[in-house]
């Protein structure tokens, strides 16, 4: 299958490396944003055509499908642009930064019939797919999610220290992971939503801290905190309090409540989260099916963020 890789970045790169490990997948092109920094990874891994125009991509011989690893602000054109091309794509997360654009990325996917998938990797981490097993099994209720997501960024860098062209977001981006994985553990939609949020950067001009608490029909609660603030470890620590055990994850690895290191092995056929993803999303292609977390099911963590920006925007 040849794909087109949209942004070279720091989330591109690991879907670069996810793709080492997948036979038959061949990344034949790279859109990226600035020239140089796209011609300098095209050739580290090879890529045989790289632009800067998505458009030109999409028009490269025998491109099948698409994983957009750029900036959340382009996903919602990129999106529409690569399925009205006919092509599958696979949105990183957030899929937009808007429930409208998030809709209507979903009524496209709908009326060209291609597939389309978000790129929300804490449903294929096998830390939380352990957890989902023994809930689904009947084995465990949720009592309450407790989960911090830490940061230290105070300027506008990614993960491996280079200067952003775009400004990312607590609500919007962080929280979408944990808000979609809590609505997909508890099979439920929150009947609360509530946020609060800190002060606002003075040239970000985004919040760099914010607390978040949903409440699911049946009874499990979300405790999420976020910040950019943090000078301290970073990522998102995930706490189960559950009726029959406590569990800990962080990101692809899991613990108990006493620390204790468990076994993830025989829960999927690799134990990196994005690869399980990008499996999935090319699983899909070719089975012609839907896939877990399709733009479908992930609209619903969307219009969760919107309640929550509301909430947010009305207690300024």
């Amino acid at each position: 299958m040849k794909i087109c890789l949209a942004g070279q970045g720091a989330f591109g790169i690991k879907h670069l490396e996810a793709i080492q490990n997948i036979p038959g997948i061949e990344v034949v092109t790279l859109a990226g944003g600035r020239p140089a920094g796209t011609e300098e990874v095209a050739k580290k891994w090879k890529i045989p055509h790289w632009t800067t125009d998505l458009g030109e991509s999409l028009k490269q011989p025998g491109v099948e499908a698409v994983i957009l690893a750029s900036p959340t602000q382009v996903h919602a054109a990129q999106a529409i642009q690569s399925m009205r091309a006919g092509k599958h794509v696979l949105i990183e997360i957030p899929i937009a930064d808007s429930i409208a654009d998030s809709e209507e990325i979903e009524h496209v996917a709908k009326q060209t019939g291609v597939v389309a998938m978000g790129g929300h990797v804490r449903r294929f981490n096998p830390s939380h797919q352990y957890v989902h097993n023994k809930i689904t099994a009947g084995e465990l209720k949720i009592q309450q999610m407790d989960v911090q997501t830490y940061f230290f960024r105070r300027t506008n860098m990614n993960a491996v220290g280079q200067a952003r062209t775009w400004t990312d977001h607590l609500l919007w981006h962080h929280a979408c992971h944990t808000v979609d994985l809590f609505q997909w553990q508890t099979g439920e939609l929150p009947s609360i939503a509530h946020a609060i949020q800190g002060p606002m950067h003075p040239e970000l001009k985004i919040a760099m801290d914010m607390s978040i608490q949903l409440k699911a029909p049946s009874g499990p609660i979300l405790t999420l905190s976020l910040s950019f603030n943090n000078n301290a470890p970073q990522g998102s620590f995930f706490r189960y309090i559950c009726d029959n055990g406590t569990y800990k994850a962080y990101y692809d690895d899991l613990s108990d409540g006493k620390d204790q290191v468990i076994d993830l092995s025989k829960v999927d056929v690799s134990m990196n989260g994005i690869e399980l993803e990008d499996r999935e999303f090319f699983a899909a292609i070719k089975e012609k099916r839907e896939p877990k977390s399709s733009v479908k099911q992930c609209v619903d963590a969307m219009r969760t963020l919107n309640k929550l920006e509301q909430d947010l925007n009305a207690g300024r």
